[in-house]
């Protein structure tokens, strides 16, 4: 006994790694496309935007309620505390305010086209929507159903990121730029050249102060929210869209579709870095953390070969799921 407790006190000294994250639990959902998905820790849900709906997934049980909304080509789903209420996209233009427990609609909000990542903004209470391929971004006030105020960046957003300090960064993807609009003022105040980024899309804001950009060639940008200073590159895989932090554990994510491959970041130290590597599946782009569990959750699928006049591999039937990581 004694040699036991040794050798675990030891143990414990030693600051061993922990455990590394994988795939424990596979999802199966209905075909079709997918896009960004949401973790709602209230209800125990995680949202996934679908192409033909909102799908809810019970992240106690599993169990699945496809289309807890109905529509066309749904992009973002944003969760608003304190309410019963959340909004989703849809990509023809349009934010859904709906019921996250019941998936009753209580307004539909005409955006601009191409209404795509959406981010809830604590200090008015509103959700930001990105219109990607418009340039704007629609601020829509969930409980009263309408767009309160519209800001025009002139370029195609992807996702977007808060500060907590009245600062909301976002991706320009064509220009590979990130922009810094003040929250109050509602304006764009500065944008920079993300160099050497090509085509930045998923954006997430750590503790130390740092803006992650996800960019397609494979290296996620380091950028220094206070004065938008590049500050270097992190390794990750090719064609990535989400990227994702978890606070409470000082952790970042970037889901990459073109090796299949779940970037690990530590983000408890000056400077985020790179710290594992979860082996995912080709295609698989876009997650979202459970912030009070830190489960991890990646849409993914099969795909057959791709068409011999070019274009997107077809999905092969039944293969879509929700991939669960711990």
């Amino acid at each position: 006994m004694k040699l036991l407790l040794a050798g675990l006190s030891a143990a414990l000294v030693s600051g061993a790694a922990p455990p590394q994250q994988q795939v424990v639990q596979r999802i199966a959902l209905h075909d079709g496309g997918w896009d960004i998905l949401t973790v709602d820790p209230d209800t125990r849900k995680v949202f996934v935007s679908r192409s033909d709906g909102v799908d809810a997934i019970e992240t106690r049980t599993g169990a699945v309620t496809p289309d807890l909304i109905k529509g066309t080509r749904f992009h973002g789903v944003s969760v608003v505390p304190g309410t019963d209420l959340a909004v989703a996209t849809e990509a023809a233009g349009t934010a859904i305010v709906f019921s996250r427990v019941s998936g009753k609609v209580t307004a539909e909000v005409k955006t601009d086209p191409d209404a795509d990542a959406t981010i809830y903004e604590p200090s008015t209470r509103d959700v930001w929507v990105m219109n990607g391929d418009s340039g704007t971004i629609s601020i829509v006030d969930p409980r009263a159903g309408a767009e309160v105020g519209k800001i025009n960046l002139g370029s195609g957003l992807e996702f977007a990121a808060i500060d907590g300090r009245g600062h909301l960064f976002v991706n320009l993807s064509d220009k590979g730029e990130l922009a810094a609009v003040d929250i109050g003022a509602r304006k764009v105040t500065h944008t920079i050249p993300l160099d050497g980024c090509q085509h930045p899309t998923g954006l997430t804001y750590v503790s130390a102060g740092v803006l992650i950009s996800a960019c397609a060639n494979g290296i996620a940008k380091m950028v220094r929210a206070s004065d938008l200073k590049l500050l270097g590159d992190i390794p990750i895989g090719p064609r990535p869209d989400g990227a994702f932090a978890d606070p409470a554990r000082h952790r970042a994510y970037i889901p990459s579709g073109g090796d299949g491959t779940l970037a690990v970041i530590d983000t408890g130290g000056p400077l985020p870095r790179k710290i594992a590597t979860v082996k995912t599946e080709v295609g698989a782009r876009t997650g979202a953390v459970d912030p009070s569990t830190g489960v991890v959750y990646v849409m993914a699928a099969k795909f057959g070969p791709p068409p011999a006049g070019g274009g997107r591999p077809p999905l092969i039937p039944g293969s879509v799921e929700l991939l669960v990581i711990k």
